[in-house]
């Protein structure tokens, strides 16, 4: 990404001209995550669990949407329940936090070994397939 001042506040859109053709190599292959496994190893996250989102949209979001302060009670995910089903991305609409948010409620309620795996193995096989939503 080209740096800016609106990186911290402005999340990635389709056709952004912030992302450098390196990056969207990396964006679309999701290569761009790896990063993220340090913090995994660090105990600051988790392979699965809800996505972070950008502080500024964590601010908005907790006033605008209904439990989405309960994403918080575990820890943050490399991959989730939400992106699997299609809520990955770019939040265009109302629409798709608000599915990302009932995604990721059903999956604290319903966390399991077996719900894990589930994830893991669609999040791979979404990877090999390429998702529309990797930009």
């Amino acid at each position: 990404m080209v740096i800016n001042q609106k990186a911290d506040l402005v999340q990635v859109t389709r056709g952004d001209n912030r992302i450098t053709t390196m990056g969207k190599f990396l964006r679309k292959t999701s290569l761009d995550e790896m990063p993220q496994f340090f913090n995994v190893f660090l105990g600051d996250m988790s392979v699965v669990g809800p996505r972070p989102h950008m502080l500024s949209h964590t601010e908005m979001y907790a006033k605008k949407i209904d439990k989405f302060m309960v994403r918080h009670f575990v820890k943050p995910g490399i991959t989730g329940l939400a992106q699997v089903s299609g809520f990955r991305g770019e939040v265009e609409t109302d629409k798709d936090i608000i599915g990302r948010v009932k995604h990721d409620v059903f999956y604290i309620e319903k966390w399991s070994f077996f719900l894990d795996m589930k994830i893991i193995i669609k999040t791979l096989f979404n990877f090999l397939k390429g998702e529309e939503k990797a930009y």
